[in-house]
């Protein structure tokens, strides 16, 4: 059966480009593959910490978006040595920074 999902490279324009509209801060940290690389999201939310969301499949293959460390917030530089550790295990990973001061869920943010 072929693989009709999109690929994660128009995954992250479409995003980019919704987000940019609406005045909100992103950009993309580190570029994976353009196809099928898994995409991170770090939620930069300037005064209270940094949130960190990784996208999987579920056994279904539809996306799902898992909270790094434990749920936790953390400090930006917790966060970068996380992301950094995931960008060494896996170098077809996405890296897509989102500032939010308004702590919005990461489901409201891709709705932006």
């Amino acid at each position: 059966m072929p693989d009709t999902r999109l690929p994660t490279d128009l995954w992250i324009q479409a995003h980019l480009a919704r987000l940019s509209g609406k005045g909100v801060p992103v950009v993309v940290l580190k570029q994976g593959d353009k196809n099928s690389g898994i995409v991170i999201i770090k939620i930069n939310r300037i005064e209270t910490g940094v949130d960190i969301f990784i996208q999987q499949r579920d056994l279904s293959g539809n996306l799902i978006w898992q909270p790094a460390l434990d749920g936790r917030r953390v400090q930006d530089s917790e966060a970068k040595a996380f992301i950094k550790r995931q960008a060494k295990y896996d170098p077809d990973i996405w890296i897509v920074e989102v500032e939010d001061r308004e702590d919005h869920s990461l489901l409201e943010i891709l709705e932006m």
